[in-house]
């Protein structure tokens, strides 16, 4: 028997959410991964600095490895060719890590105490992240915001004076005593964000499939 167009679709979309979306906990497996690793960078570092540089600059390639991988599904909804967005990612991060290596090879890293190169590694880290959010996949705007907002609370001490209206703004009593718990809850907030992104992003995926199926 011939199957009717809406079964078709139907059929269709049943079988895209099953098979081809996957499922949502392994699509949010690669920010669980993210905001895990810099929530514990992020402590390590409050206790020490110095110490964690090696770490972080570990963090940048594993950053732009996980950036590469989470665009696609945004390039296939833009109608971007893959080839394109890959190239669009291999330079700008390949920018970003090219940059770090400059510091190292020209000497500015020698002339930074390990403080100020931390403080130019952790910015730099979240400005290419916000910008590759921009440009490429929206859910990093989220992550890139919450690297910059924690690397100004680990500036300097006095920068923690930002939490108290933000405190007062979510009912939280002393909040600018509560630093770490802060940062904390500022990446449950971006995540949920970039959540919130990426079931969009999922449904925009499975409309255009359906859409190609009835075509």
């Amino acid at each position: 028997m011939f199957k009717s167009k809406d079964a078709v679709s139907t059929e269709t979309a049943k079988k895209t959410k099953s098979t081809d979306q996957g499922s949502l906990m392994m699509a949010l497996l690669p920010s669980v991964i993210l905001y895990a690793a810099a929530i514990v960078l992020i402590a390590l570092t409050r206790d020490d600095a110095t110490g964690t540089i090696p770490y972080w600059e570990t963090f940048v390639p594993v950053v732009a490895f996980i950036s590469l991988l989470s665009g696609f599904g945004q390039a296939y909804v833009r109608d971007q060719s893959y080839l394109f967005y890959t190239l669009k990612q291999v330079l700008h991060w390949g920018i970003v890590i090219g940059l770090l290596w400059l510091l190292h090879t020209h000497g500015v890293r020698a002339a930074l105490d390990d403080q100020k190169y931390l403080l130019v590694l952790l910015y730099l880290l979240g400005l290419a992240t916000l910008l590759a959010g921009l440009h490429m996949d929206w859910k990093f705007v989220f992550f890139g915001a919450f690297l910059a907002f924690c690397t100004y609370i680990l500036a300097a001490p006095e920068n923690v004076a930002i939490l108290a209206p933000l405190g007062e703004t979510f009912g939280i009593a002393n909040a600018q005593d509560k630093p770490m718990a802060m940062m904390i809850g500022t990446a449950v907030a971006a995540f949920l964000a970039s959540t919130l992104v990426l079931i969009g992003m999922r449904g925009a995926i499975l409309s255009k499939r359906v859409s190609a199926a009835r075509a």
